[in-house]
């Protein structure tokens, strides 16, 4: 385990495979930390280095006080990636993670050179929706969400195996004060015009059974980027990761090779 001191917070991080490899870098979603990254990583080629890490207020990341906005999230990446010397990476968000990838890839082409927009959207929701969202945390806790939670996350398939209970256990140990605090960084943001200036490769990875940002949501944004690929993952809600990771892997590797990023 890694912390990146970053002066108003310090991020976890960790990196895998091969530490003078092609960069690759994965942020997760609201309610998680990068173990939902796991099984992928272990699928993924020779070659690259892989580097994962909590966003602030989630798994082992710090937590300043909160509301965050997303130009905040969208620095801490900035940050993290200029002190690990990051350049010319393909980033991997999944949800949150994926408004983050967005932000970041208009703010910073030098440190990003092709997007993976898995489950996300240039806008998700409403703004008043988030805010329910927070103030029902806030008055309940997560675990008062996350029953509803588990059933956007995952097919009804899953939510039926003994799994679920490791992915709910990993939410409701979250920080109510790091989940309501990107909550809020989720209800300001719409990045339907910076994302459309994007030129860059672009793949667009949705689930068929997605509650949260349905394949359309997904498609709508990805086609915003002139060129953008997109591809559909049966039989998996918000977060084909866990649900579909061979599937999730071989697609990634796929336009990983496509782009030349790796051979």
């Amino acid at each position: 385990m890694q912390i990146a001191d970053l002066g108003d917070v310090q991020l976890h991080y960790r990196i895998d495979g091969d530490p003078d490899g092609a960069p690759i870098v994965f942020a997760n979603s609201l309610g998680t930390d990068l173990r939902v990254w796991d099984q992928v990583v272990e699928r993924l080629p020779a070659g690259l280095k892989i580097i994962r890490f909590d966003k602030r207020g989630h798994g082992l990341s710090s937590m300043p006080p909160a509301p965050y906005s997303m130009g905040a999230l969208v620095r801490d990446a900035e940050r993290l990636l200029d002190q690990l010397e990051v350049r010319d990476c393909v980033f991997v968000g999944l949800s949150i993670g994926g408004m983050t990838a967005q932000g970041l890839a208009v703010k910073r082409l030098d440190q990003i050179r092709a997007l993976v927009l898995s489950n996300t959207a240039a806008k998700i929701g409403t703004a008043e929706m988030w805010r329910e969202r927070v103030r029902a945390v806030e008055t309940g806790g997560i675990e008062a969400l996350a029953d509803n939670v588990m059933e956007r996350w995952f097919s009804r398939g899953f939510r039926k195996t003994p799994e679920l209970q490791l992915w709910r256990n990993m939410l409701v140990q979250q920080s109510r004060d790091g989940y309501a605090g990107c909550s809020a960084a989720i209800a300001g943001t719409d990045f339907y015009t910076p994302t459309s200036g994007l030129r860059l490769p672009c793949l667009g990875i949705a689930g068929s059974e997605d509650g949260s940002t349905p394949p359309d949501l997904v498609r709508e944004t990805v086609d915003l980027i002139p060129g953008s690929q997109f591809h559909l993952i049966r039989r998996a809600g918000h977060i084909p990761c866990v649900e579909q990771p061979d599937e999730f892997a071989e697609r990634l590797t796929l336009f990983l090779r496509e782009i030349g990023h790796i051979n």
